[in-house]
């Protein structure tokens, strides 16, 4: 492999591992799921449990007396509290119940965060993120002029400043964890939807005209090279564009169009579930949830995904 092809290879590599919308074909974006499944009695618990972590995971659970899951859930309490009142809201149990979805997430911020943070200082600067993934290419431009890669650097970098000063919410041009994990993962947060977005616009639409027609969309996902009839799946998505995708039906998808097609507004699994353990452990109705009603339901809670069913009940609360 001459030395074109390897930092081309490495610099691929890094653009797959941050998860970046240019490569990425899968487009729509879904909240991991939870089950419908009613909560009705200790099966259903079990049920969830299995579902969600494996039943190998699930017997994690299984490891730890009832005086220890108090003990540990009790902590874990504690951190749900974010305005420390002694009550958990159901906006409270939502939030944290969001944030064990996403600990994947989370998890590979933390992984890769000393790569970026060259100076040690507990944030990553533009220049820092701009050095580590960029600086062989702006030291050495002339190497990658004729690069026949599927992307472009010279496109990718701008781009990535872009995304990188709308995750920077406090302007100070570097990026704290959570900062860097909305850069990393922009799917995730709520603020950084429109760069979503528009990246996918950018990705799909060739003839730079600022929408998606059917044929760009169609192309986005299939590669009609030896000439011969389009599988059915493609005659399916032809369809889902007419039906579904082209909402106003004027042939093309806008940027609203594209976020209703990208960013499907689902059954809200975690608003559903708070929703759930607050009803169900809220003794004196009066709509959230002090330590003690949570620990005298604390066979439900270790049930759901409060608590990972039962996998952050053997983690250190502090690591949550």
């Amino acid at each position: 492999m001459d030395l074109l092809s390897f930092v081309c290879a490495v610099l691929l590599c890094t653009v797959v591992v941050h998860g970046k919308p240019t490569l990425r074909k899968e487009r729509v974006h879904h909240d991991p799921e939870l089950s419908r499944q009613a909560h009705e009695d200790n099966k259903s618990y079990q049920y969830d449990h299995e579902a969600f972590l494996g039943k190998e995971e699930a017997k994690t659970f299984d490891q730890l007396t009832p005086e220890e899951s108090k003990d540990r859930l009790g902590k874990i309490v504690d951190r749900i509290d974010s305005d420390g009142n002694g009550y958990i809201t159901t906006a409270e149990l939502k939030a944290w119940i969001k944030r064990v979805q996403k600990r994947y997430v989370y998890e590979n911020v933390a992984k890769v965060w000393t790569d970026y943070d060259l100076n040690k200082d507990n944030k990553i600067s533009w220049d820092e993120y701009k050095q580590a993934t960029y600086g062989y290419y702006l030291a050495n431009p002339e190497e990658f002029e004729d690069a026949t890669d599927q992307f472009s650097f010279k496109k990718m970098l701008p781009r990535d400043e872009r995304r990188f000063k709308s995750a920077d919410l406090n302007g100070d041009h570097a990026a704290d964890r959570e900062e860097f994990t909305a850069f990393l993962h922009p799917e995730e947060f709520e603020h950084m939807k429109d760069i979503v977005v528009l990246e996918t616009l950018e990705d799909i639409d060739k003839n730079g005209d600022g929408h998606v027609d059917e044929d760009e969309y169609i192309a986005d996902m299939f590669a009609h090279e030896d000439g011969g009839p389009e599988p059915d799946w493609v005659r399916t998505e032809r369809e889902q564009f007419s039906d579904f995708r082209d909402l106003n039906k004027d042939g093309k998808m806008d940027q609203d169009e594209i976020r209703h097609w990208i960013m499907p507004q689902d059954y809200d699994h975690a608003q559903a579930e708070a929703r759930h353990l607050v009803y169900e452990s809220d003794q004196d109705k009066d709509e959230m949830l002090t330590k003690e009603e949570i620990l005298e339901n604390w066979n439900m809670f270790v049930g759901s995904q409060a608590t990972n069913y039962g996998e952050d009940l053997t983690r250190n609360h502090d690591e949550l």
